[in-house]
């Protein structure tokens, strides 16, 4: 049930991310950004979730794919 629901934050959060970050992606690339992204921002930001709950879970999986768009432009292939 977790993964499911890490799927469904994580496709949120990538929406969200790629849309912040001007980056036009296709609906897998999306969900994967933010499901990584989301474990990214678990990891970084696991005491406010502790603190305020689902929420601060949800900001944290959007910064998390933020910073991993970052880091895909700015070392990823080609570049």
């Amino acid at each position: 049930m977790q993964v499911i629901f890490l799927l469904i934050l994580g496709a949120a959060a990538g929406f969200i991310a790629t849309r912040l970050m001007r980056l036009d992606t296709d609906i897998p690339t999306t969900v994967a950004i933010g499901a990584l992204g989301a474990l990214i921002g678990g990891f970084m930001l696991r005491f406010l979730i502790m603190l305020s709950g689902w929420a601060a879970g949800f900001v944290g999986a959007v910064i998390g794919a933020m910073l991993l768009i970052w880091l895909w432009r700015t070392y990823g292939p080609g570049r």
